[in-house]
Protein backbone atom coordinates (compact mmCIF):
# COMPACT_ATOMS: atom_id res chain seq x y z
CA UNK A 1 0.00 0.00 0.00
CA UNK A 2 1.35 3.41 -0.98
CA UNK A 3 2.32 5.89 1.71
CA UNK A 4 0.05 8.86 2.14
CA UNK A 5 0.19 12.26 3.78
CA UNK A 6 -2.85 13.80 5.48
CA UNK A 7 -4.60 17.03 4.58
CA UNK A 8 -7.56 18.61 6.36
CA UNK A 9 -10.08 16.31 4.73
CA UNK A 10 -8.20 13.44 3.05
CA UNK A 11 -4.87 11.75 2.49
CA UNK A 12 -2.55 12.44 -0.42
CA UNK A 13 -0.05 10.02 -2.04
CA UNK A 14 3.40 10.76 -0.61
CA UNK A 15 5.19 9.92 -3.88
CA UNK A 16 3.45 12.91 -5.48
CA UNK A 17 2.68 15.36 -2.67
CA UNK A 18 5.64 14.77 -0.35
CA UNK A 19 8.77 14.29 -2.45
CA UNK A 20 12.24 15.63 -1.76
CA UNK A 21 12.87 19.11 -3.16
CA UNK A 22 16.63 19.68 -3.01
CA UNK A 23 16.49 23.03 -4.77
CA UNK A 24 14.12 25.07 -6.92
CA UNK A 25 16.14 25.04 -10.15
CA UNK A 26 13.84 22.58 -11.94
CA UNK A 27 10.75 24.45 -10.70
CA UNK A 28 12.20 27.69 -12.10
CA UNK A 29 12.95 26.01 -15.42
CA UNK A 30 9.42 24.56 -15.71
CA UNK A 31 7.87 27.89 -14.68
CA UNK A 32 9.89 29.86 -17.24
CA UNK A 33 9.20 27.22 -19.90
CA UNK A 34 5.44 27.63 -19.43
CA UNK A 35 5.66 31.41 -19.82
CA UNK A 36 8.03 31.23 -22.79
CA UNK A 37 5.86 28.69 -24.63
CA UNK A 38 2.82 30.90 -24.07
CA UNK A 39 4.57 33.94 -25.52
CA UNK A 40 3.45 35.15 -28.94
CA UNK A 41 5.83 36.83 -31.37
CA UNK A 42 3.42 39.64 -32.16
CA UNK A 43 5.84 42.59 -32.04
CA UNK A 44 7.12 43.70 -35.45
CA UNK A 45 9.23 46.60 -36.65
CA UNK A 46 9.87 48.03 -40.12
CA UNK A 47 13.26 48.12 -41.77
CA UNK A 48 14.37 51.11 -43.83
CA UNK A 49 12.95 49.65 -47.03
CA UNK A 50 9.51 49.19 -45.47
CA UNK A 51 9.05 52.65 -43.91
CA UNK A 52 6.85 54.95 -45.98
CA UNK A 53 8.62 57.87 -47.71
CA UNK A 54 12.32 58.56 -48.06
CA UNK A 55 12.37 58.23 -51.84
CA UNK A 56 13.91 61.63 -52.42
CA UNK A 57 17.53 62.31 -51.58
CA UNK A 58 17.53 64.81 -48.64
CA UNK A 59 20.21 67.04 -50.20
CA UNK A 60 22.71 66.84 -52.98
CA UNK A 61 25.71 64.62 -52.65
CA UNK A 62 28.39 67.31 -52.64
CA UNK A 63 28.86 70.95 -51.83
CA UNK A 64 26.69 71.32 -48.71
CA UNK A 65 29.36 70.49 -46.14
CA UNK A 66 27.10 67.90 -44.57
CA UNK A 67 27.39 64.15 -44.50
CA UNK A 68 25.98 62.40 -47.54
CA UNK A 69 22.57 60.74 -47.21
CA UNK A 70 20.48 58.93 -49.75
CA UNK A 71 17.25 58.59 -47.76
CA UNK A 72 15.54 60.18 -44.79
CA UNK A 73 14.50 56.69 -43.71
CA UNK A 74 18.04 55.80 -42.73
CA UNK A 75 17.96 54.03 -39.31
CA UNK A 76 19.94 56.82 -37.64
CA UNK A 77 17.29 59.38 -38.59
CA UNK A 78 14.13 60.03 -36.64
CA UNK A 79 11.26 58.26 -38.42
CA UNK A 80 13.68 55.91 -40.13
CA UNK A 81 13.76 52.12 -40.12
CA UNK A 82 14.67 49.96 -37.13
CA UNK A 83 17.84 47.89 -37.09
CA UNK A 84 17.68 44.37 -35.62
CA UNK A 85 14.16 44.90 -34.30
CA UNK A 86 11.60 42.09 -33.80
CA UNK A 87 10.18 40.72 -37.05
CA UNK A 88 7.30 38.58 -35.78
CA UNK A 89 9.00 35.27 -36.53
CA UNK A 90 10.98 34.89 -33.29
CA UNK A 91 10.88 31.55 -31.53
CA UNK A 92 10.73 31.98 -27.74
CA UNK A 93 9.93 28.37 -26.84
CA UNK A 94 11.93 26.56 -24.20
CA UNK A 95 12.02 22.79 -24.33
CA UNK A 96 11.92 20.61 -21.23
CA UNK A 97 11.66 16.83 -21.21
CA UNK A 98 8.44 15.09 -20.18
CA UNK A 99 10.13 13.35 -17.26
CA UNK A 100 11.50 16.70 -16.03
CA UNK A 101 8.04 18.26 -16.31
CA UNK A 102 6.54 15.48 -14.19
CA UNK A 103 9.29 15.76 -11.59
CA UNK A 104 8.72 19.52 -11.46
CA UNK A 105 4.97 18.96 -11.00
CA UNK A 106 5.62 16.62 -8.07
CA UNK A 107 7.93 19.20 -6.53
CA UNK A 108 5.40 22.02 -7.06
CA UNK A 109 2.61 19.96 -5.47
CA UNK A 110 4.92 19.13 -2.57
CA UNK A 111 5.80 22.80 -2.01
CA UNK A 112 2.10 23.72 -2.12
CA UNK A 113 1.20 20.91 0.27
CA UNK A 114 3.92 21.88 2.74
CA UNK A 115 2.62 25.46 2.62
CA UNK A 116 -0.85 24.22 3.56
CA UNK A 117 -2.43 25.38 0.31
CA UNK A 118 -4.03 22.05 -0.68
CA UNK A 119 -7.43 20.79 0.45
CA UNK A 120 -9.48 17.91 -0.91
CA UNK A 121 -13.16 18.59 -1.36
CA UNK A 122 -15.74 17.82 -4.06
CA UNK A 123 -17.51 20.85 -5.49
CA UNK A 124 -21.13 20.21 -6.41
CA UNK A 125 -23.08 22.75 -8.40
CA UNK A 126 -26.10 23.04 -10.66
CA UNK A 127 -24.33 25.67 -12.69
CA UNK A 128 -25.01 28.71 -10.50
CA UNK A 129 -22.20 31.14 -9.75
CA UNK A 130 -23.70 31.83 -6.32
CA UNK A 131 -23.12 28.19 -5.32
CA UNK A 132 -19.39 28.41 -6.05
CA UNK A 133 -19.21 31.80 -4.32
CA UNK A 134 -20.84 30.27 -1.22
CA UNK A 135 -18.44 27.30 -1.36
CA UNK A 136 -15.48 29.69 -1.39
CA UNK A 137 -16.90 31.72 1.50
CA UNK A 138 -17.69 28.63 3.59
CA UNK A 139 -14.17 27.26 3.08
CA UNK A 140 -12.49 30.65 3.56
CA UNK A 141 -11.01 30.61 0.07
CA UNK A 142 -9.84 33.97 -1.19
CA UNK A 143 -7.50 35.48 -3.76
CA UNK A 144 -6.30 32.94 -6.40
CA UNK A 145 -8.03 29.57 -6.18
CA UNK A 146 -7.06 26.58 -8.35
CA UNK A 147 -9.91 24.07 -8.65
CA UNK A 148 -8.69 20.69 -9.89
CA UNK A 149 -11.26 18.16 -11.15
CA UNK A 150 -11.17 14.98 -13.21
CA UNK A 151 -13.81 16.24 -15.63
CA UNK A 152 -14.84 19.81 -16.46
CA UNK A 153 -18.62 19.49 -16.57
CA UNK A 154 -20.76 22.17 -18.28
CA UNK A 155 -22.22 23.04 -14.87
CA UNK A 156 -18.78 23.62 -13.32
CA UNK A 157 -17.62 25.67 -16.29
CA UNK A 158 -20.73 27.84 -16.19
CA UNK A 159 -20.57 28.31 -12.41
CA UNK A 160 -16.88 29.31 -12.32
CA UNK A 161 -16.63 31.37 -15.52
CA UNK A 162 -17.79 34.61 -13.91
CA UNK A 163 -15.59 34.38 -10.82
CA UNK A 164 -12.37 36.22 -11.55
CA UNK A 165 -10.05 34.63 -8.99
CA UNK A 166 -10.87 30.95 -9.59
CA UNK A 167 -9.28 28.74 -12.25
CA UNK A 168 -10.84 25.41 -13.23
CA UNK A 169 -8.31 22.81 -14.45
CA UNK A 170 -8.47 19.11 -15.26
CA UNK A 171 -6.21 16.84 -13.21
CA UNK A 172 -4.10 15.83 -16.21
CA UNK A 173 -3.60 19.43 -17.36
CA UNK A 174 -1.90 20.80 -14.26
CA UNK A 175 1.10 23.06 -14.74
CA UNK A 176 3.84 24.25 -12.41
CA UNK A 177 2.88 27.84 -13.23
CA UNK A 178 -0.73 27.46 -12.02
CA UNK A 179 0.27 25.48 -8.92
CA UNK A 180 2.88 27.97 -7.75
CA UNK A 181 0.69 31.00 -8.48
CA UNK A 182 -2.35 29.68 -6.59
CA UNK A 183 -3.08 30.79 -3.03
CA UNK A 184 -5.45 27.83 -2.51
CA UNK A 185 -5.66 24.52 -4.37
CA UNK A 186 -8.89 22.52 -4.09
CA UNK A 187 -8.66 18.94 -5.36
CA UNK A 188 -11.70 16.83 -6.14
CA UNK A 189 -11.69 13.66 -4.02
CA UNK A 190 -10.69 11.49 -6.98
CA UNK A 191 -8.09 13.96 -8.28
CA UNK A 192 -5.07 12.85 -6.17
CA UNK A 193 -5.16 9.30 -7.51
CA UNK A 194 -5.74 10.55 -11.06
CA UNK A 195 -2.72 12.86 -10.76
CA UNK A 196 -0.63 10.03 -9.32
CA UNK A 197 -1.55 7.68 -12.18
CA UNK A 198 -0.90 10.40 -14.76
CA UNK A 199 2.55 11.26 -13.39
CA UNK A 200 3.47 7.58 -13.09
CA UNK A 201 2.93 6.86 -16.81
CA UNK A 202 5.97 5.73 -18.75
CA UNK A 203 7.58 8.35 -20.96
CA UNK A 204 7.50 7.24 -24.59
Amino acid sequence: MAETTKTAKATLPKDVFDVEVKNHELLKLAYDSYLANSRQASATTKQRGEVRGGGKKPWKQKGTGRARFGSSRNPIWRGGGVVFGPRGNENYTKKITTSSKRTALRQALTVANQAGKITVNDVKTTGKTSEIAKFMTDNKLSRKVLLVVDEKTPELIRATNNIQNILLVRSTYLSVYHILNADHIVLAKSAPETIKAWLAKEVK
